[in-house]
């Protein structure tokens, strides 16, 4: 049940319109799950998805990279919302559906690549220790530049904020995914 309550369908304010160029069609009279939660908050809204843009669309991490991480932060958190979501763009972006499962096990489930056990694990780390160990890091330099090294720990943690965040406010997942 919702906390807090997404914007009724119908004509889109201005001020919801301006929080979300970029992520709203011009023509758009309805705004889609969870968007239409967080512009509760417009300011709020155009600030953070500034931010979640670089994330999904200009991101020095390969997509497929990125979703991994995301599933395994969405499995962590327990954010069924981001886990429904997630799971659609990560096949999008070439996921199979085995790996996809592997990701609520985590970094020790059998079958991993030994580069994708190093990103689970990373995330793990990240949403335990708050940091990564050396020997993590070191084997995530070994691929990742430091760009690449950076926009991991910042996905790993605006997604689990953004767990947190669904989860407090009572987001579910919409049928379809966003």
């Amino acid at each position: 049940m919702a906390r807090i309550e997404p914007l009724p369908p119908g004509d889109v304010p201005d001020d919801v319109r301006a929080a979300l160029k970029g992520w709203l069609r011009a023509d758009a009279t309805d705004v889609p799950a969870p968007l239409d939660t967080l512009v509760r908050h417009p300011e709020l809204a155009r600030s953070f998805l500034g931010f979640n843009r670089h994330l999904l669309f200009e991101s020095t991490l390969p997509p497929r990279t990125r979703e991994l991480l995301i599933l395994r932060t969405a499995a962590i958190c327990g954010s069924s919302f981001e886990r429904v979501q997630h799971e659609v763009i990560g096949r999008r972006e070439g996921i199979d559906d085995a790996t996809i499962a592997r990701t609520l096990e985590g970094p020790g489930a059998p079958g991993w690549t030994d580069e994708d056990a190093v990103l689970v694990h990373a995330t793990d780390e990240l949403l335990t220790n708050w940091t990564i160990s050396d020997a993590i890091w070191d084997e995530l330099a070994v691929a990742l530049d430091d760009r690449q090294l950076m926009d991991l720990v910042f996905t790993v943690g605006s997604y689990a904020m953004l767990a947190m965040a669904f989860n407090a406010f009572g987001v579910v997942p919409g049928e379809p995914p966003l």
